[in-house]
């Protein structure tokens, strides 16, 4: 997970505590198109009762002092906090993740898709993608209270012919981001869990256990062939997982579509038909998008300036990168790092 982050401990001293403001991001434009992906929604399967969800909400509220993301203990674990809603977008490299919203609600946007999630849908990303978002129900008093869990796709790969022993079905959509309803076995887990990492010895030695045992409730999910998909060697989404690793190792070289598709041996015309059905956008957009992302992270927390950056994510022209840059995040590169440095980011050691 590609953020802005400190360690949290459990905090329990939740009233006035003074909030950081948040990014502003950029705005999307009025014609992206909303996507509903609720996979395998059924209506008739129970929401997480109210209890549940203030537990959670209340453990993570013990570990996000103020607005952020915050990593947990146990690796691959982290807890948000965002106490006001936003207009405009914020960016981060996120997955294969699950997102479980305790309070509030937010939608996450990939290309021209549009996804909402809440207290009743859970977020599921099946590869690393360059996300954006936005929080659409928080305040002070009721923040935005989430919780992420990095996907392994190795224990993935182990669990499911666990719950598929007589094969992994395959999934009918191969899209990379979608929402399925979410429910009690799986948000009381989360809670147990956020209850262990209080303790070192308890986060290492039980912590996994109970991360087994999302992997299969999620798996047991009417959603759940879609997530065995990760990890599953025989899947077009691991072929393009393999590739987006690919790609991040190499994304400020010079290479071509065809370089990335021979790295997971494809033709280049059925690659870049199944990574655009995946990630919502092709090849090259993913590549360039990569590069602004660590080109602004390289800005701000390693005070590199903005022609060094940019030469350091691959780009030849300096005047392309600002174009390309002010396109992405609303602003020149100069003026977006200022703004951000005087808000507060750029001081915590990791990235955006």
């Amino acid at each position: 997970m590609t953020v802005t982050a400190r360690p949290a401990q459990p905090h329990h001293a939740r009233d006035g505590t003074e909030q950081p403001p948040q990014l502003r991001h950029t705005r999307r434009s009025d014609d992206a198109r909303t996507v509903a992906r609720l996979a395998g929604e059924d209506t008739t399967l129970a929401s997480p009762n109210t209890l549940a969800l203030r537990r959670l909400a209340n453990l993570l509220a013990s570990y996000t002092p103020h607005d952020g993301p915050f990593q947990l203990r146990l690796p691959g674990t982290w807890a948000v906090r965002v106490s006001r809603t936003s207009t405009e977008s914020s960016h981060a490299t996120l997955g294969p993740a699950l997102c479980v919203a305790a309070q509030g609600a937010k939608v996450v946007m990939l290309g021209r898709e549009v996804v909402e999630y809440d207290p009743e849908h859970l977020l599921v990303l099946t590869v690393g993608l360059p996300i954006s978002s936005q929080v659409t129900r928080a305040s002070r008093k009721d923040p935005y209270l989430g919780f992420v869990l990095e996907l392994d796709p190795a224990r993935l790969a182990e669990l499911a012919p666990r719950v598929y022993p007589r094969g992994i079905p395959k999934a009918s959509e191969i899209g990379g981001l979608f929402a399925g309803r979410s429910n009690d076995s799986i948000v009381d887990a989360a809670s147990r869990l956020l209850e262990l990492l209080a303790h070192a010895e308890d986060a290492h030695l039980l912590g996994p256990l109970v991360v087994d045992e999302i992997l299969i409730r999620l798996l047991r999910t009417p959603f759940g062939r879609r997530v065995a998909q990760i990890g599953n060697p025989k899947s077009g989404v691991q072929q393009i997982a393999e590739a987006v690793t690919w790609i991040r190792a190499h994304f400020a070289h010079p290479v071509t579509v065809e370089d990335m598709a021979k790295s997971v041996h494809m033709s280049a015309s059925s690659f870049h038909q199944r990574f655009k059905a995946i990630t919502s956008m092709s090849p090259l957009q993913y590549q360039k998008v990569l590069r602004l992302h660590e080109a602004r992270r390289l800005m701000l927390f390693q005070g590199m300036d903005a022609t060094d950056a940019c030469r350091r994510v691959g780009y030849v022209s300096p005047s392309q990168f600002s174009r390309e840059y002010s396109r992405f995040f609303g602003s020149a590169p100069v003026r977006d790092i200022a703004r951000l440095r005087e808000e507060g980011f750029g001081a915590v050691d990791g990235s955006e």
